[in-house]
């Protein structure tokens, strides 16, 4: 987008693997956060096969080795103890690297496209849902995505922290807007002291999606118009030879479908604002998934054989 809308969630290179250089995201309003760990991976850098090249594939999927995912993660979570810029800083290096070395230092979700959120106090498993908070500080939450939005939400003054996966169902049941309820249930963060960085995801250039969605939005949201697109495709053959074409429909001619197109990233942007929290807070990645599908992993873009992307955030002890 061009509207000033996107803020500085950035490609940072970080050690090289004996692959590739291992590529993590961070956003600027977060990396100013004393404490904090966040990072989006991407498909650079690797030990899957299965995606092409040495994909740094994270999710447990059918197409590849569970051994590879394995040292993939280990490899994401032991490149999270350096600095944003790829130094090691004495004593904030050392912090990071006691957080994950901890025996689970992921908390992850079997995600279900809802608006369910979990209060995690210490590392847990067999969680269902699609978001996660915490006060707690020794772990990382995590979740994977692969064309969804991963979206961070952080409260500096009281030390929270949440992750949360908004596809277009989870957008319509308006999970992050829930999500800041959540924190300020909890924990007490107030909206104007949240941070929100949204990550990578499929954008409105290519996510198209059917009448129905459209529709089941316009029934939630009042600004849901400024959420959708049309495009009417062009037939030049059509439209020299217009005659052929005709039909006894109103107005005469058949009409050319329409194709429809969701702006996912400005949905959930328009949620954290109507939650109270700051526009000048609120950073987006400009990257979308099915566009870049050589750096970062599209269900969309590679018709569903694909692996998955992560999104941590945690509290240094």
């Amino acid at each position: 987008m061009s509207d000033g809308r996107t803020g500085n969630i950035e490609r940072v290179p970080t050690r090289t693997t004996r692959q590739n250089s291992l590529n993590i995201l961070r956003a600027a309003n977060l990396s100013s956060i004393p404490g904090l760990v966040h990072g989006f991976s991407t498909r650079i850098g690797g030990f899957s096969r299965a995606y092409g090249g040495h994909a740094l594939n994270l999710g447990f999927t059918k197409d590849d080795e569970k051994s590879a995912v394995e040292r993939n993660r280990a490899t994401f979570l032991r490149e999270l103890g350096f600095s944003a810029d790829g130094s090691t800083k004495e004593p904030q290096a050392n912090s990071r690297r006691r957080l994950l070395r901890s025996e689970q230092p992921l908390v992850t979700l079997r995600q279900v496209h809802s608006d369910i959120i979990h209060t995690v106090e210490s590392p847990s498993s067999a969680l269902v849902g699609d978001g996660l908070i915490t006060g707690g500080c020794g772990f990382l939450l995590a979740i994977q995505t692969a064309d969804c939005l991963p979206i961070i939400l952080a409260d500096a003054k009281r030390r929270a922290v949440g992750v949360f996966h908004a596809g277009w169902r989870g957008t319509l049941k308006r999970i992050v807007e829930k999500g800041v309820g959540e924190m300020r249930r909890h924990f007490g963060s107030r909206s104007r002291d949240l941070k929100a960085a949204i990550g990578p995801g499929i954008h409105g250039c290519c996510y198209q999606v059917g009448e129905e969605v459209r529709e089941r939005f316009e029934s939630q949201f009042a600004y849901a118009a400024d959420l959708f697109r049309e495009v009417k495709d062009s037939d030049p053959v059509r439209e020299k030879y217009p005659l052929l074409f005709l039909t006894a429909r109103a107005p005469g001619h058949g009409e050319l479908p329409r194709r429809i197109f969701l702006d996912l990233v400005e949905a959930n942007r328009r949620q954290l604002l109507a939650a109270g929290v700051p526009a000048a807070s609120i950073e987006a990645s400009a990257l979308c998934t099915n566009c870049r599908a050589d750096l970062l992993f599209s269900y969309r873009a590679e018709k569903g054989k694909t692996g998955r992307m992560m999104t941590v955030v945690g509290i240094e002890k």
